[in-house]
């Protein structure tokens, strides 16, 4: 009997973890569907279950006020970071919900170090911010276009370690979801855009040269993610040619999180007990 797909089995290897071997996404197929129900409107009948949960659990959290949680989503150009920030949040109060989108540095950010703009974001007490790209494209585009070299490269990945631990020890429960879709997806969906005219906006000549160097970005994105999956802020590789199956799986792990913080609405205030409005 086959075993049935696991979390887990998406999870990238820890960082300093010598016995897992070498992280490959090669080895992961973009197109699988292994959280699936088999059929899309079964996807989207368990996302709208799930969706009901994580209402209930982000209600928890704001009302605590004690405990943070940061989703990191990043992927390539049309993986769907916007698509799994609607579908996975559809069903949840906006209330204590922060969703951050990360462009290209303004002038102000870039006189600053990569992460300076990045601290100013992360969750406060009750919130769960989600970025929309990170301080990782700090270590993908610079890479790819030479900005920097390997030993910088490096060097960023144990301040981004650093970096996340402090926030762990802080208080913040981090979790990061890299959407894997393959080339093919990519190109049929950059091709969609193109030929509808309502989503002009969202193509970019740039995303046409950030094509042409897939292979760099599927290196960069590789060693980045070996280099800085921990205990404390682990990578899960989401299969995302599926867009049903790609919220499905996200708001899955999201959901294990936060039952796995244990949340509750603070205590009954005794002081109310017995008091009728008049």
């Amino acid at each position: 009997m086959a075993k049935s797909p696991s979390l887990d089995d998406y999870r990238v290897p820890y960082f300093g973890d010598k016995k897992a071997g070498k992280f490959s996404p090669e080895a992961i197929d973009p197109a699988a569907k292994p959280f699936s129900t088999g059929s899309k409107d079964g996807d989207r009948e368990r996302l709208a279950e799930i969706g009901s949960k994580l209402d209930v659990q982000q209600e928890r959290l704001h009302a605590q006020r004690h405990h943070r949680v940061l989703l990191v989503l990043q992927g390539m150009d049309t993986s769907g970071k916007d698509g799994t920030i609607r579908g996975v949040f559809h069903e949840v109060d906006p209330l204590g919900l922060r969703i951050v989108p990360f462009r290209a540095p303004t002038p102000i950010e870039a006189a600053h170090d990569y992460l300076w703009r990045v601290h100013m974001q992360v969750p406060g007490a009750g919130e769960l911010a989600v970025f929309n790209r990170s301080h990782y494209e700090d270590v993908l585009v610079p890479r790819v276009t030479g900005q920097i070299d390997q030993t910088e490269c490096e060097r960023r990945y144990r301040q981004i370690r650093d970096f996340e631990a402090m926030l762990a020890e802080s208080g913040t429960t981090i979790i990061k979801c890299w959407l894997h879709i393959s080339k093919d997806e990519q190109r049929r969906r950059i091709q969609a855009r193109i030929d509808d005219p309502t989503k002009h906006w969202k193509f970019d000549l740039s995303d046409l040269e950030a094509r042409q160097h897939w292979d760099a970005y599927q290196a960069a994105y590789r060693d980045a993610l070996a280099a800085t999956s921990t205990e404390i802020a682990p990578w899960y590789v989401i299969p995302a040619d599926s867009k049903t199956h790609r919220n499905v799986m996200v708001a899955e792990l999201l959901l294990r999180l936060m039952d796995g913080l244990k949340l509750e609405f603070p205590p009954a205030k005794a002081e109310l007990k017995g008091v009728k409005i008049e």
